[in-house]
């Protein structure tokens, strides 16, 4: 199952807090994964601040279109996390 974002909030430079649907939450520093066109105008801490989370895509996503996938920012938090793949009949 992919994880859902429920709920992020800024805390300063880079830092994010989340929370997960599953109670997973922490704080992830996000400045080293700001490179490539879309995510270097997000160096501006002041843009990178406008972030808001999206409840269709379960992630964070900001005004110029740039996001993170919720796999990715629950794996910043718990290293050991992997997707399981998928059995033949769909179920995992």
């Amino acid at each position: 199952m992919l994880p859902r974002l429920r709920e992020a909030k800024y805390r300063r430079d880079y830092r994010i807090w989340l929370r997960f649907a599953d109670g997973v939450e922490g704080e992830v520093d996000l400045e080293g994964e700001l490179w490539g066109e879309v995510f270097e105008p997000l160096k501006d801490k002041d843009r990178f601040a406008e972030f808001a989370p999206d409840g269709e895509l379960e992630t964070i996503v900001w005004p110029n279109g740039a996001d993170f996938a919720p796999e990715f920012l629950y794996q910043q938090l718990r290293p050991n996390y992997a997707l399981k793949p998928m059995s033949r009949s769909g179920a995992a």
